[in-house]
């Protein structure tokens, strides 16, 4: 049994779903319910209509569905219906890890490129910063020095 914010957030998700699944004037045959449980298993959500030919409404139709597969109903409006069933399937596809990011090997060279240019830079900087501390050094000690 699912709950009501559940049910809701399936029903907002049917809304962008195609309809997939025919009754016709037959109803609800062994056909019928072997694809619906295909589809089920596919993509746990399926919409579902019942042709004007059918002498059932969407509401038995999806009762009956729902009773033969194990399913939940979600949704019957008008001559639609929208049916929901947890997949194994796609449950352990969930669950199964997933493959490592492969790293590109051209943008991870331009990074150590970059890396390698930053650092020389700062190596420079550097140098060039105690070259001139110690020149200020050097004219203080002569201004001193001429000082005295």
């Amino acid at each position: 049994m699912i709950t009501s914010k559940q049910r809701a957030e399936l029903r907002s998700k049917a809304n962008e779903l195609d309809t997939t699944l025919m009754v016709g004037k037959e109803g609800v045959t062994d056909a019928l319910t072997e694809e619906a449980g295909r589809q089920l298993e596919a993509r746990e959500l399926i919409k579902g209509k019942v042709l004007e030919s059918a002498l059932l409404s969407a509401r038995e139709v999806s009762d009956q569905l729902c009773e033969a597969l194990g399913a939940e109903g979600i949704q019957c409006v008008g001559n639609k219906f929208v049916i929901w069933r947890r997949s194994e399937t796609l449950a352990k596809k969930a669950s199964a890890p997933r493959p490592k990011i492969q790293v590109n090997p051209v943008r991870a060279g331009v990074q150590k490129r970059r890396a390698a240019a930053k650092a020389a830079r700062d190596r420079k900087n550097d140098y060039f910063k105690q070259a001139a501390i110690e020149q200020i050094r050097q004219r203080r000690r002569a201004e001193l020095e001429g000082e005295e």
